[in-house]
């Protein structure tokens, strides 16, 4: 955290006239181990093993399903387009030395937390699975289990196995989503001085780079593992294990997967809001610079935190959404096969593994149809990047569409329902349609050009508690339309489903989960451009600050203003598409759950009865979790940004030279303060959500045996899972609007509405953005990860309840 002795010393000339040094938060830049191994390792020999380690899993795939040897070859060709993205970015300048001085603060700053913040994840992890293994080696083993003759010690290996792997994957997928952010902000900066597409377009690569990583990992982790198990366990052979009840035994993954993004989103969130919080409110409404001013002490630990808190979470959240919705589809896949008889079942299992190795492919086309062009002008951006993203989403969506009827009509054919496909498909279409309305209905909320955010502003001119008050209402009145979206999404799509023609042995309709289920697919089919738009908004953000800092022209500026704010609205936006896509994952692993519950007690559980006291209790129980862990989320980073308030005004006092530019600030104080408290705070509200459905569970399955209710723990947690379902998604889409337009009806103002920056109605807007900063960034981001998380955890641990 040292400076140099002429800073500490004061001994400085006029500081606009010295080169601007910027102080690096490490002595050398940081590497996770596995990738320092990869470098370690002499070329031919890491192509040898490359090649070994493609040979078997080629290999796999080939003894397992032609479709697995087609997933594989499609994240292999994804990931060397990711390659040439990485190149095609890294080959852009990164401006002058000041800028790329700025970038490098931000990058050991960020690579410094992430160390710290995964090694403490890591050793969580470790100790879960010790617990999980515990448990699954004394638990009851299932009808299944027991006809295939795998034993609790083969279950308790596979299920730890594939949970430590989900969250090495899921850490990974977040490091490659603050690795390429951090090197991508300063060639925007520069891109941004000569034309807004060229700085458009890198934003965009570089975060269509993080998505095309996330999704194929996500997708080839998923199918490794599958096919492995397949292999190994030789499934579908006399005396083993059938096809239709592998995938339950990928679940683990999945949990692994949650685990990781929730602390990950917990600490990145709280890091990143309480120095943004405590920059804005000393800097913009005490002593009145800009934002990313170079003079304010908390500046650089903000640009770390959109890294940390927008990039790493997102990458490893969208990780865990697509793995979570992956393996409840399987599962549900599986068992409608198996009741309906249908005679190659894998094609019902592997269905969305399919689904998603287009997605790779319909959204590669659609982040490449975005092109930059020649035009020099800086001054006034070509056309609005809004614009440009959604034409390139329509692009994706409409591709999307037309993979989606292929791929049901390729694998979900069947004699006994010849129609069946076309059902499935119409529910991917359901699917693909609610993605598109939640994020016109988000954009409609957070974007300044529609009238709620107009609103807001103009709220601002009569004061701060007016801007507050219009702001919650807003937030609230966000949740009406989207529930309204996700309620026909299910019914549309269950009875799809139903009416498809499948038929179980007493001939009941059986295909309405499974539809749910292919909307949710068609929802996330375009996971990879979604994300790629939500890697935009940090990229476009620390660009804007690496801009301010280095005092470019105020012509630069405008054009990273423009970005920034459509990056804020594309961060909303795909927070409200995460929401939905989470609302719909969990009504399918919450069918799942119910299941796993009926094979391990032997008998029906179809049904949970709120009428009975203690399973009321459980549901109360579930809507209060998600209200406190949302609280001691916002408390957190309210805590700390007193902290970081206390340091900038105390560096502002005891350095009066500062505002001159005759004194340079402690920027590393400021990142030490916020770096290592994040840390701590992101403990308690991550133990919490672990910890309360085990308990819960357990205790009520205590009494449960006490009185005669053996099924009782096992009713109680269902309720908890449904009641945090439905609370989380409504706190969710509150939290996450609410902080989106309160940022942008800052935005609105700063481009000189009402009044413009400095003026009262924009302290009035910085206090609204402040306010918002927690529940878009941290409580909000937070909700969905945890909902999903509390799904897999209690499919997981339904042992414990019985």
């Amino acid at each position: 955290m040292m400076m140099g002795d002429d800073v500490e010393n004061g001994n400085l000339g006029p500081y606009l006239d010295r080169p601007r040094i910027f102080p690096s938060m490490r002595s050398k830049p940081y590497t996770p181990l596995i990738f320092r191994i990869l470098r370690g390792i002499n070329v031919r020999v890491l192509v040898i093993l490359l090649f070994l380690g493609f040979g078997y899993v080629f290999y796999i795939g080939a003894s397992t399903s032609p479709i697995i040897v087609f997933v594989f070859s499609v994240c292999i060709v994804s990931f060397l387009l990711s390659i040439y993205l990485t190149k095609w970015v890294l080959s852009k300048d990164e401006g002058p030395p000041e800028m790329n001085q700025i970038s490098e603060a931000i990058r050991d700053g960020a690579e410094g937390f992430f160390k710290t913040q995964y090694g403490t994840i890591s050793k969580m992890a470790l100790l879960l699975a010790l617990v999980i293994l515990s448990i699954y080696l004394f638990r009851n083993t299932t009808p299944q289990q027991e006809s295939s003759g795998l034993g609790r010690a083969t279950s308790a290996c596979i299920t730890v196995a594939a949970f430590l792997l989900g969250a090495l994957c899921s850490g990974v997928a977040g490091y490659v989503g603050m690795w390429v952010s951090v090197r991508a902000n300063v060639r925007v900066s520069s891109a941004a001085r000569r034309s807004a597409r060229e700085a458009l377009q890198i934003a965009v690569r570089a975060g269509g780079f993080s998505a095309l990583v996330v999704v194929g990992m996500a997708v080839i982790g998923i199918a490794i593992l599958y096919a492995t198990f397949y292999v190994w366990l030789g499934v579908d052979s006399p005396g083993s294990m059938k096809v239709t009840d592998l995938p339950l035994l990928l679940v683990g993954y999945g949990f692994g997967a949650s685990f990781v993004a929730l602390f990950a989103q917990l600490g990145g969130g709280i890091y990143t809001k309480a120095a943004d919080v405590g920059a804005d409110l000393v800097g913009k409404v005490e002593q009145g610079i800009p934002e990313d001013d170079p003079r304010n002490p908390s500046v650089i630990a903000d640009l770390v935190g959109d890294n940390v808190g927008d990039c790493a979470a997102r990458g490893a959240d969208l990780f865990e959404s697509i793995a979570a919705e992956i393996i409840s589809a399987m599962i549900l896949g599986g068992t409608m096969a198996q009741h309906c008889k249908i005679e190659d079942p894998s094609s019902f299992i592997l269905f969305p593994l399919v689904v998603h190795s287009f997605d790779l492919v319909v959204s590669s086309i659609g982040i490449l149809s975005i092109r930059g062009t020649r035009d020099s002008n800086v001054k006034v951006p070509l056309e609005d990047p809004m614009t440009i993203l959604h034409k390139g989403y329509s692009v994706t969506i409409i591709l999307a569409v037309l993979t989606f009827f292929g791929s049901t009509r390729w694998l979900l054919y069947t004699e006994q329902a010849p129609s069946a496909w076309l059902n499935f498909s119409l529910c991917g279409l359901v699917g693909i349609i609610t993605a598109y309305v939640f994020v016109w209905i988000t954009k409609y909320y957070t974007d300044y050009k529609h009238e709620p955010v107009r609103t807001l502003a103009h709220s601002s001119s009569t004061g701060h508690g007016t801007n507050i008050i219009a702001g919650v209402s807003l937030g609230l009145e966000s949740t009406a339309l989207p529930v309204l979206v996700i309620s026909v999404s299910i019914i549309s799509a269950f009875w799809l489903g139903h009416t498809s023609g499948l038929v179980d042995e007493t001939g009941s309709p059986t295909g309405g989960l499974f539809g749910t289920a292919v909307a949710t697919m068609g929802m996330l089919s375009t996971a990879a451009y979604i994300l790629t738009m939500d890697m935009f908004g940090p990229i476009a953000d620390n660009a804007g600050g690496i801009v301010e800092m280095s005092q470019q022209p105020e012509s630069v500026r405008e054009i990273t203003d423009v970005l920034d704010a459509v990056g804020n609205t594309t961060k909303a936006t795909t927070k409200g598409f995460a929401i939905g896509s989470a609302a719909l994952a969990s009504f399918l692993l919450f069918s799942a759950y119910m299941d796993e519950v009926s094979s391990f007690a032997r008998e029906p559980f179809k049904q949970v009865d709120i009428a009975i006291p203690e399973v009321f209790i459980g549901g109360l129980l579930g809507s209060m979790l998600i209200f406190l862990f949302s609280a001691w989320a916002c408390a957190a980073v309210g805590r700390i940004a007193q902290e970081v308030v206390k340091e900038v005004r105390r560096q502002f006092i005891e350095r009066p030279g500062i505002m001159d530019y005759k004194e340079k600030p402690d920027y590393g104080r400021c990142v030490a303060i916020v770096a290592s408290a994040s840390l701590r705070e992101m403990i308690k509200p991550g133990a919490l959500a672990i910890v309360s459905p085990i308990v819960v569970g357990f205790l009520f399955r205590v009494l449960g045996h006490y009185t005669g209710h053996p099924l009782l723990g096992a009713k109680v947690v269902a309720a908890l899972l449904m009641f945090a379902t439905v609370s989380g998604i409504l706190m969710a889409l509150f939290l996450n609007t609410a902080g989106g337009a309160w940022d942008n009806a800052k935005k609105f103002i700063e481009t000189g509405a009402l009044g413009g920056k400095g003026s009262e109605s924009h302290k009035a807007a910085v206090t609204g953005d402040t306010v918002g900063d927690p529940f878009k960034d941290t409580a909000g981001p937070s909700l969905h990860v945890l909902i999903k998380m509390l799904a897999t955890i209690t499919l997981v641990m339904a042992p414990v309840f019985l």
